[in-house]
């Protein structure tokens, strides 16, 4: 098998061949066909979030065949279809995990981050934490689906099923599928991108965005609630001014840059300023279940895995329309 490897935060991701492993207990080994690449991938190669070991094999946004199952696995088969997401183990008895809350685990493994993930040919994980995917759909279009799907499905309903007028900041892999499931609801998506990104802002436009514009720019009406996706602490204060009384602004990411100090009064009058962390595995059946019926476009930029350190540096500049995606060929 072939990993790309990441050796020191930092430092540019490696090729390796490696023996294929087998599954141990409750894990199967799954054949890569398509890993999104996602913006955590960026801050775990970058330094930006604490690792737990190296080297390690980013990559959680994976989708592909089940090759090998271990003892001990119920609900996934050889043959199968699986998506595996960002979420990989849990320990199952803390006060999260009994309390449904297992994506803020105090003892968690994270795909890509605590394990090795999908920036590979195969990869092996816990069965129970894959998530099926029949075979209908492209493998290329499913798998922004893993992280960018899932991650803006629970930012979509911490931003309040009250929400109709709802800003999203930073129109990339994210933003660009949870902006086509909020207008699926009926509601109305203003889209803020970088200054000057006419092209980004098109293609805000193009999903159904009733307005769109930059970060600094003022939409049309107060917000319901604000979500941010971009990484950028000074948009807190930003989307604060954004929002109407008792609005909401739901910061969406696992890394964010520091938070400017800003006056209490745009905090004031009961709005709220909230975080996603994480994801269940409740959240991936209920976002699958709720895409089902929807022709939902996903836009991609392919990459063969051996490219995948230019796809990051394609990221970080904001080069890519929608998700990239490797292909392990």
């Amino acid at each position: 098998m072939r990993v790309m490897a990441l050796d020191a935060p930092g430092k540019a991701l490696r090729l390796e061949t490696r023996v294929e492993p087998p599954p141990a207990a409750g894990e199967v080994r799954v054949r890569v066909e398509a890993c999104a690449v996602c913006r955590t991938d960026l801050h775990i190669v970058d330094g930006e979030l604490p690792l737990p070991r190296l080297p390690i094999v980013p990559g959680h946004e994976i989708v592909g065949i089940v090759e090998a199952v271990g003892s001990d696995v119920t609900g996934v088969k050889e043959g199968q279809r699986v998506g595996i997401p960002w979420l990989g183990h849990t320990c199952g008895h803390c006060r999260y995990c009994l309390g449904g809350r297992e994506n803020l685990c105090d003892a968690p493994l994270f795909t890509g981050h605590g394990r090795d993930g999908g920036f590979a040919t195969h990869v092996i994980a816990e069965a129970a934490y894959c998530l099926p995917l029949g075979t209908n759909g492209h493998p290329v279009k499913l798998a922004p689906l893993m992280c960018a799907g899932l991650i803006g499905w629970r930012a979509l309903r911490m931003a309040g099923d009250d929400a109709r007028d709802i800003g999203l900041y930073g129109f990339g892999a994210a933003a660009h599928l949870i902006a086509q499931v909020a207008i699926h609801q009926g509601r109305r998506v203003y889209a803020f991108t970088r200054e000057g990104d006419a092209q980004g802002q098109a293609f805000a436009r193009s999903l159904g965005a009733v307005w769109a514009g930059s970060s600094s720019d003022v939409p049309p009406v107060p917000l319901d609630a604000a979500i941010l996706f971009a990484p950028v602490g000074s948009l807190v204060p930003t989307a604060l001014r954004m929002v109407r009384k008792g609005g909401r602004v739901v910061c969406g990411g696992i890394h964010m840059s520091d938070i400017p100090q800003f006056p209490y009064r745009l905090l004031w009058e009961e709005r709220q300023l909230v975080s996603v962390a994480n994801l269940t595995r409740a959240d991936g059946a209920e976002f699958l279940r709720a895409i089902a019926g929807m022709a939902l476009e996903v836009r991609t930029t392919t990459y063969p895995l051996e490219s995948a350190n230019d796809a990051l540096d394609d990221l970080r500049a904001g080069r890519i329309e929608g998700a990239a995606v490797l292909l392990p060929g």
